[in-house]
């Protein structure tokens, strides 16, 4: 898996990409944890959906968002990190114009940013959100949700109540023409 740096909206962004023999394969953006708790593109989640999706043929990018790592910036509480996301997306979708789909994955802090990503880019046909932090953020913008996915939530999880997902679930799961799996 390559080493790419792209420009960004505060400067260079860095990260993972793997690029799929076929020149229509799918594309899979992939978001990691908040940056001020110690998340990153080689978080372990974040790393095994990368994993994941390569495997199923997919091109796959994962990458550090401003302020992590290589990525030039500071945290921006969102705002700056879901500009970097449309900057990632803009750049794989510039290497893959022949994309049969795209999906976004994120996990936590990441989950949120791709969920705001899928409501402004119409081409995102699917998600995967791990542990999204419904009880600390607003999800009230998927409505109505523009496409189908997985959410997947420990019923452990000490920071994030399962019933504050099982809610965002059931408001998801809800609208017409969606599914949503969720483990």
């Amino acid at each position: 898996m390559p080493e790419v740096i792209f420009n960004g909206p505060e400067g260079r962004i860095e990260g993972r990409y793997h690029h799929a023999n076929d020149p229509n394969a799918p594309v899979a953006l992939l978001l990691h944890p908040h940056p001020e708790y110690g998340g990153t593109m080689n978080n372990r989640v974040v790393y095994a959906m990368y994993q994941a999706f390569v495997k199923r043929g997919f091109s796959t990018l994962r990458f550090n968002f401003r302020g992590v790592g290589r990525s030039q910036g500071k945290f921006d509480n969102g705002q700056g990190e879901l500009s970097d996301a449309a900057t990632a997306l803009d750049w794989m979708q510039g290497h893959n114009p022949n994309a049969s789909t795209c999906w976004i994955a994120g996990f936590s802090f990441g989950a949120w940013i791709s969920m705001q990503l899928m409501m402004r880019r119409p081409e995102i046909s699917g998600f995967i959100s791990a542990s999204p932090p419904a009880s600390i953020y607003d999800f009230s913008f998927l409505a109505p949700c523009p496409a189908s996915g997985l959410l997947i939530h420990g019923k452990s999880d000490e920071v994030v109540p399962v019933g504050s997902v099982d809610k965002l679930v059931e408001k998801l799961s809800s609208q017409k023409n969606i599914e949503i799996d969720y483990r």
